[in-house]
Order: structure tokens, then sequence, then C-alpha cells
């Protein structure tokens, strides 16, 4: 299972860098052209690991990958975004900080701060409600906390 969902998401990456689409149904109608079995469920999914966005084109909505867009202010607004929408708390615990999401949430902000690439974090651990960010040596943690106290508050 895992290698077909491998296979299907590298078959998506070609047909966005290859193709402008804007809506999940196309991306589907394309894999299901190229005899895959999927749902836009399925789709919709994969899209949201791949990390895929949609962006604004020659005036027209389309999905890119995150290294199509390599604009660190798009991370740093999808990261504010995802912040403010999915994590609910921010602890300093130590030399790492702990974020608090709802339930099956973890992940994806764990996903936005990876993309990020922010040079204070050393790392991300995602759990189930939980994310552990490793911080960098120097980094005070209280600051970083209240960091993203305020952009989960935005």
């Amino acid at each position: 299972m895992i290698e077909g969902r491998s296979r299907r998401q590298k078959a998506i990456a070609e047909i966005i860098r290859e193709e402008a689409l804007g809506s999940q149904e196309e991306v589907t109608c394309r894999l299901k052209a190229q005899g895959f079995s999927v749902t836009q469920a399925t789709v919709s999914r994969d899209l949201d690991q791949m990390g895929a966005v949609k962006v604004k084109r020659s005036g027209v909505m389309t999905y890119a990958l995150p290294d199509q867009i390599g604009d660190n202010d798009w991370a740093a607004a999808r990261l504010a975004r995802i912040l403010s929408d999915w994590v609910q708390s921010v602890e300093a615990a130590g030399t790492m900080l702990v974020l608090r999401t709802p339930p099956g949430s973890a992940h994806l902000v764990g996903l936005a701060l990876d993309q990020a690439r922010l040079p204070e974090i050393a790392g991300t651990i995602s759990g189930d409600d939980t994310l552990f960010l490793a911080l960098r040596d120097g980094v005070v943690p209280g600051i970083m906390a209240e960091r993203f106290r305020k952009l989960s508050q935005e």
C-alpha cells in the first residue's frame, strides 16, 4: 500500500509540474487517465501530505509543490495560518517547545514547521495531538514559545 501511495504521489508531483491544475477533480482525472484507481478523497490526502497548495499564477489559482515556490515569505505566511488554525497551546520545556493541537493534527503543524525551515528549530517530532520542537543551541525557549503563541493567536 505504501508503495502504491508513493508511486501515486510521484505521479501527482509530475502532473502538477507539467500542468496548471486548479482542482482536486482535475488531478483525479489525470491520475485515472494514467491508470490509477483513485477517489477525490485520496487525492485530497495525497496533496495535503505532499504540501501542495494553491497559488495564483498569471491570475489563475493552481496547485504548486513546496519546491516550486521556494519563497520564505510564502512558508512563513503558511506557517502563521496553520499555527493560528491548529495550535491550541505552546509551552517551553527545557530546551524544547511543546505544541498541543486537536487530535490527529500535530503532523500538519510539524510538516509546516519543517517546510518553513526556521533556523531556530533543529527538528520536530509529531504525535497525534502533541508536537515537540527541538531548539538549536543558544535559542531561548521562552522567547520562541511567546513568538509561537502570538502566531497561533493571529
